[in-house]
């Protein structure tokens, strides 16, 4: 149940009554989770490109908030915080990941293989897919290199500078993925169109 003197604080003011609840009091900060944790899921599952994963490294990033909300001066807001918390954590997660290889299912010996063969159970083809599904999809089908700093400046909002530092990237390459992102989406995204 909402309480709803708290639904209607701002963030600055529940941060400061999270800041100064005593131990397991987390009604304030539970407010602020409810308010991120649609847009953290979405944007860390736009970065992943796994439902999975975006839901154990959105989770990870409330309890990195959490733990670190003593540290929070409010020089920016919350949200910005928890968007800067995001973009670290799933960005590690990424570096983390490349050095793993996977197996590609289109591979003829693997996509021959009894142990990964499952016959198709619902309709196929994205010209059936919602325009969320789309967007997805054309996100997906993206390059990390190209993905990632779209997600950062289109969903997130951060500013090249901030992109250029979260990627250790010169601002003019920050800049540069950033179009050659949008300029890929278009492209990829007409194509699912038309399909």
């Amino acid at each position: 149940m909402l309480d709803r003197k708290r639904t209607e604080k701002s963030d600055a003011d529940l941060v400061l009554e999270a800041q100064s609840a005593p131990a397991g009091d987390m009604r304030a900060f539970a407010e602020l989770v409810r308010r991120y944790q649609q847009s953290v899921n979405t944007n860390c599952r736009y970065i992943s490109g796994s439902p999975t994963d975006a839901e154990d490294l959105a989770q990870d990033v409330f309890v990195k908030a959490f733990f670190g909300l003593k540290r929070f001066e409010g020089r920016s807001s919350f949200e910005t915080w928890v968007k800067r918390i995001k973009a670290n954590h799933c960005i590690n997660f990424l570096k983390k990941r490349s050095g793993k290889s996977f197996v590609d299912v289109e591979d003829p010996g693997v996509s021959t293989s009894d142990r990964v063969r499952v016959e198709p159970t619902g309709l196929s083809g994205l010209d059936r897919l919602s325009k969320r599904q789309r967007i997805r999809a054309t996100l997906d089908s993206l390059p990390d290199s190209t993905r990632i700093p779209l997600i950062l400046r289109d969903m997130d909002g951060l500013s090249y500078q901030d992109i250029a530092e979260e990627l250790s990237v010169g601002l003019s390459a920050a800049k540069m993925r950033v179009k050659r992102g949008r300029e890929a989406f278009r492209a990829r995204y007409g194509d699912r169109e038309d399909e």
